[in-house]
């Protein structure tokens, strides 16, 4: 394995990501867990599992994520919209539309030719665009969250959810199949929704192809195929989706921006 010579951590509310590069930007190491609330030691720990393979406290390191301020070790804390941007790039090496769907928030970000920010937008006020409403909405119909983008999937026709709010589709979703509404269905209106509110955002930017999406959420199968279908477009996703922020992160800390 190449030598550690940066470090980028994304603190975010659903899991927390460590990475580590090398001198030529190549991601050689990394760890994802869940979030713990108690963010300093998660971070500590981490630290400390790095500095097993790169010896030494002199690695530079680099914050982001919601909770990007409370990792005092870091060099620098930068927001995740640059992080995401950079590690997107560098990935893939060329610009475009990126969607990150998060847990507590989702973005839509226009990176540059160089990998600049062009313009984003981003939803942080209501969990109905982001990964929480599928989740909290799989937790509560028993469905395992590694099995909602099939069973999305497996649906032939889908029933439209009127409601804009997690709790009140919550009750929306309870009333449905409480009328004899077959499950799977009700699933694929419920993607359906957060594809349509993911989209609007993409509309308020503008639609600069190629059409790209990081984030945990991508492991909903559903989700890549839904946003293909609203927008018309290809979508690219890069190796490793959920390590974008905490990857841009390593390479700012590097000095490769």
């Amino acid at each position: 394995m190449d030598d550690i010579s940066a470090l980028g951590i994304d603190v975010g509310s659903t899991t927390s990501k460590i990475v580590g590069i090398s001198a030529t930007g190549k991601m050689v190491w990394h760890k994802l867990e869940p979030a713990d609330p108690r963010v300093e030691s998660q971070v500590e720990r981490f630290l400390n599992l790095a500095r097993d393979i790169a010896p030494g406290d002199s690695t530079p390191l680099v914050a982001t994520g919601y909770g990007r301020k409370l990792v005092s070790q870091a060099t620098r804390q930068v927001t995740e919209i640059t992080c995401h941007a950079r590690g997107v790039f560098q990935s893939l090496r060329h610009g475009g539309t990126l969607v990150d769907i998060g847990g507590q928030d989702s973005k839509v970000i226009s990176i540059g030719i160089k990998g600049e920010v062009l313009d984003f937008a981003m939803n942080d006020k209501c969990a109905a665009g982001t990964g929480r409403f599928l989740e909290n909405t799989a937790a509560r119909l028993s469905v395992p969250l590694e099995n909602l983008g099939a069973v999305t999937l497996a649906a032939d026709t889908e029933v439209s959810i009127s409601s804009t709010c997690t709790v009140f589709a919550e009750s929306e979703v309870v009333s449905l199949l409480a009328h004899g509404v077959e499950l799977e269905p009700i699933l694929k209106g419920l993607h359906r929704s957060l594809i349509k509110r993911i989209v609007a955002m993409v509309r308020t930017v503008g639609m600069h192809p190629p059409l790209m999406l990081s984030g945990g959420v991508v492991r909903n199968r559903a989700i890549p195929q839904m946003l293909e279908e609203e927008t018309g477009q290809n979508v690219i996703i890069p190796d490793f989706p959920q390590l974008m922020g905490a990857y841009g992160a390593a390479l700012i800390a590097i000095g490769l921006e």
